[in-house]
C-alpha cells in the first residue's frame, strides 16, 4: 500500500493526497517488490492506487475534523506503513500504531533505515490479536479509554472473521461520545456484475496465495444496522461514485476508482446516543 503511495507522488497530477514519507520508509522495498517506472501507470496499477489514496485522504480527512471537536487520540489499527504518526500536525493529539508485532519491528526498521524519527507523540503497540486484548495492551502503553478516539480500520476488515470484526467494533463502541472510526469494505462476491467477480476471483486468489484469504464481505444496509446497534450515527458510506464525485472529478490524468465492490465507511458516537 505504501508502495502505491509512493507512486501517486511521483506520477500523479494534482496530488489527491500527499505523503512525503512514503517513498523513503519503503526506500529499497520499492526496488525489491518491482515498483518499476511503468507498472504505476498501467490501468489496473492506477484504479487501486486511487482508491488507496482516496482511503487515506478521506481518514485524514475526518481525523483532522475530528479533532476540531475534541478527539486527542489516534488508533491506526492494522498500521502497516502508514505514516501519519511522524508528519502529525496536530500537537495535542496523540497516535498509537497497532500490528502484529513482527510487521511493528519490520516497519522500525525501515524508520531506522529512512532516517525517520519517532516523535514522542507516537507510540507502538504490538498486538498478537489471536492471544491478547487490544484495550490491555492499548492502555500498558498510555492509551486513555476515557478520552474522546478515532481508529482508523483499513485494509483489515476483508481478511477477518465476522467474530473478529464484531469484538473490535464493540472495542470501538465502548469509547466515549465523539470518537469515531473510518474503515474500508467490500461487498460480497453474488452482488457484483459479471467482470467484477472474474477480477474478485483472480485478486482473491492471489491473496489467499499470500497466506491471506478474504473472509468477510458487507452489504451496505446490513453493516449500516449493525453500527447502529452499538449507537453509532453519522454513518458516512461513500462508493465509487461518491468517491470519484469527492476527489477526482474534473481531473484529465484518468485517475479514478472503478467498479462498484469497495466502498469507504465512517461512523461517529454523538451525544444524542450516549443519552439514548
Amino acid at each position: 500500500m505504501a508502495l502505491r503511495r509512493a507512486a501517486h507522488q511521483r506520477v500523479d497530477a494534482p496530488l489527491v493526497f500527499e505523503d512525503l514519507l512514503a517513498q523513503r520508509i519503503v526506500g529499497a522495498e520499492a526496488e525489491r517488490l518491482g515498483l518499476s517506472q511503468n507498472a504505476p501507470r498501467r490501468n489496473s496499477s492506477r484504479t487501486l492506487r486511487a482508491f488507496l489514496v482516496a482511503r487515506s485522504r478521506y481518514a485524514e480527512d475526518l481525523l483532522a475534523a475530528g479533532v476540531r471537536e475534541g478527539v486527542t487520540q489516534y488508533v491506526l489499527l492494522g498500521a502497516g506503513l502508514d505514516t501519519f504518526s511522524y508528519r502529525n500536525p496536530h500537537s495535542s493529539l496523540r497516535c498509537f500504531e497497532v500490528d502484529h508485532p513482527a510487521t511493528q519491528q519490520w516497519k522500525l526498521g525501515l524508520l531506522t533505515e529512512a532516517g525517520i524519527p519517532i516523535p514522542l507523540s507516537t507510540t507502538h503497540v504490538p498486538v498478537d490479536f489471536e492471544h491478547q486484548d487490544l484495550t490491555s495492551q492499548l492502555v500498558q502503553k498510555g492509551f486513555d479509554p476515557h478520552q474522546r478516539t478515532f481508529f482508523a480500520w483499513l485494509g483489515v476488515v476483508p481478511y477477518l472473521t465476522l467474530a473478529a470484526f464484531e469484538s473490535t467494533l464493540d472495542v470501538i463502541a465502548s469509547h466515549p461520545s465523539g470518537s469515531g472510526f473510518v474503515m474500508d469494505y467490500s461487498l460480497p462476491r453474488a452482488s457484483l456484475p459479471y467482470e467484477e467477480q472474474l477480477a474478485h476471483d483472480s485478486l482473491a486468489a492471489r491473496v489467499a496465495a499470500a497466506g491471506e484469504p478474504f473472509q468477510l464481505f458487507f452489504d451496505p444496509k446490513n453493516l449500516s444496522e449493525r453500527l447502529r446497534l452499538r449507537s453509532f450515527s453519522r454513518i458516512e458510506d461513500l462508493d465509487a461514485h461518491n468517491i470519484n464525485q469527492r476527489y477526482f472529478k474534473h481531473r484529465e490524468d484518468g485517475l479514478a476508482v472503478l467498479g462498484t465492490a469497495g466502498h469507504l465507511l465512517s461512523a461517529w458516537k454523538t451525544e444524542e446516543e450516549q443519552r439514548v
